[in-house]
């Protein structure tokens, strides 16, 4: 299958924050400005509040028409929970809600249907037992609903719920649960509490497959996908429309939702500079979306930052990549077939699977295998590439080490052609690491550990690093490009005394060739480790 849509070849800024205006700044006429919906959960309070709104009722009409049960996977805060309380609007029959929008017209209205909604968003999973929790969470919604519930498990109460639902209204009903998985996923760090929790879960949710004669619709999402063996053995009737193409722009925004919704927020700012910064998820479908999250929050602050990364450090992941000796410059280009990425088990976390459906990274094209398909993944944006790469040196260097030189001084240097200074930092930084933590994080082969730290030093820099830049003399180590030059590094690890054979075989396998119609300037740079010192053996600099 041909890999252009997802493809991504553009030049990325340099600068972390920058001003909204540019020489390429939007010229939109002026239009009337609504409010942002920032952390706005609530399909009532968007449409009746002022708000912008994003019209995604098209894609319901669409699920309620063509089938019955589903299930969702996507990165926190891209609009699940929103999309969710727009089905229950949707369900209970609120017209007046959806006047205007794509769905109004071909909705029966009068075909109302009670709304099981189940959400564990809030809830403390570490101090509070999940029993309690989701019988709790049940006595609130057989409230809500005016339904008279008794004491018992939480399963044989969602049960006896759905089917007094559909006695008391003639209508079956429509079952949704928000962040099914977060009851997991909050204590991955506790594996024997996050298996109860999963064999608890797998109970509980088989119900609604058990109660399919009283149910009408039902719609799972959250963060991750568990196997159908570990968790979704109950749900096997669920139709998983993660990857489905036709669904992939569900939750997040098109260019289009861009220029029609939010045109009165556009000017002043480059669009493609926003591109740069949060656009570049993909899911299979024609175009790429952006985070909504990091949107409004431009908007609100008209500046370029790290809006949806810093809403939540992602230590468990960092610490599974540490533990497991990911070598850092593979993350961007990582292959991974359909079930490998449509997959997570408690038991075996493929750091693949991991960082796709924690959105760090996303699929930047697909290609052929032998008749199977096969997804590349790639960091999605700036955004994301830039701090994940700044928590990954976190967990390759100690603190003081990142002190002694502030990764913000590196992409200043590349700009002005300032080896001798890019050499210095260098040499500083390696000086200022402690000898046990080498031996800590070598990731197997020093070369391997000293390669992922120059790597993510780049990317934190907020550089465009292409590791194992392919072409056909062989694989590149690391290309770092700006807009009118490229330098091409090579990386060697020598017993002591530096040999020259790193800018040697740069010239040998002529790997300028590819990067001359794109780049003014082309730079080898052949740099050599020493196992004795750790650190430095030769930096060395040609132009080609």
């Amino acid at each position: 299958m041909s890999a252009e849509p997802y493809e991504r070849s553009e030049p990325r800024p340099r600068s972390r924050r920058s001003e909204a205006s540019g020489p390429g700044a939007a010229k939109l006429p002026s239009v009337t400005r609504l409010r942002l919906p920032i952390g706005i959960q609530t399909f009532r309070e968007i449409r009746e509040g002022g708000f912008y709104y994003v019209d995604k009722t098209g894609f319901a009409k669409r699920l309620v028409e063509e089938g019955k049960h589903y299930f969702l996977s996507r990165p926190r805060r891209f609009g699940k929970s929103l999309f969710l309380d727009t089905l229950k609007e949707l369900f209970e029959g609120n017209e007046p809600l959806f006047r205007g929008l794509e769905i109004h017209a071909d909705r029966k209205w009068s075909e109302r249907h009670p709304v099981v909604r189940l959400s564990w968003g809030g809830a403390d999973f570490r101090s509070t037992p999940l029993a309690d929790i989701a019988e709790a969470r049940l006595e609130e919604i057989e409230g809500d609903l005016d339904v008279t519930g008794r004491p018992g498990p939480a399963p044989v109460r969602l049960r006896r719920l759905i089917r007094a639902l559909h006695r008391k209204t003639g209508r079956r009903a429509v079952v949704l649960v928000d962040e099914y998985d977060k009851p997991i996923l909050d204590v991955l760090g506790e594996p024997e509490t996050a298996r109860r929790h999963r064999d608890y879960l797998r109970g509980l949710y088989g119900v609604v497959k058990d109660a399919d004669a009283h149910v009408r619709f039902s719609f799972f999402t959250g963060v991750s996908r568990f196997t159908r063996v570990s968790l979704f053995s109950e749900l096997n009737n669920l139709t998983d429309i993660t990857l489905a193409p036709s669904y992939s722009s569900l939750c997040g925004y098109t260019e289009a939702d861009l220029d029609r919704v939010f045109a009165p927020e556009l000017p002043g700012f480059d669009r493609e500079r926003i591109r740069e910064w949060y656009n570049g998820y993909n899911w299979r479908g024609p175009e790429r979306v952006y985070n909504p999250f990091d949107i409004l929050l431009l908007f609100r602050q008209r500046e370029f930052d790290v809006h949806w990364f810093e809403t939540a450090t992602p230590s468990f992941l960092i610490e599974t990549l540490r533990r497991d000796g990911l070598f850092t410059p593979s993350l961007d280009g990582m292959f991974g077939t359909r079930e490998l990425l449509s997959s997570f088990d408690i038991d075996e976390i493929a750091p693949e699977a991991l960082l796709f459906q924690t959105g760090y990274l996303t699929i930047a094209g697909e290609e052929d295998w032998g008749g199977r398909p096969m997804y590349r993944l790639g960091y999605p944006n700036r955004e994301v590439r830039q701090s994940l790469n700044e928590h990954l040196l976190g967990a390759l260097t100690p603190s003081e080490a990142r002190r002694a030189a502030p990764s913000g001084r590196l992409a200043g240097l590349f700009e002005a052609r300032d080896f001798d200074g890019i050499e210095a930092l260098f040499r500083a930084f390696f000086a200022s690491i402690p000898f046990e933590w080498h031996t800590k994080n070598a990731l197997g082969r020093y070369e391997g550990y000293y390669a992922s730290v120059f790597y993510s030093y780049c990317a934190a820099s907020g550089l465009e690093a292409v590791a194992e830049d392919s072409s056909s003399r062989g694989r590149l180590d690391l290309a770092v490009r700006l807009r009118d030059a490229a330098y091409l590094i090579e990386f060697k690890v020598v017993d002591d005394e530096p040999t020259g054979s790193a800018l040697a075989q740069l010239k040998a396998r002529e790997y300028a060739e590819k990067h001359r119609e794109r780049s003014e300037e082309i730079y080898l740079i052949g740099v050599e480790f020493s196992r004795a010192s750790r650190n430095l053996a030769a930096f060395e600099v040609e132009r080609a």
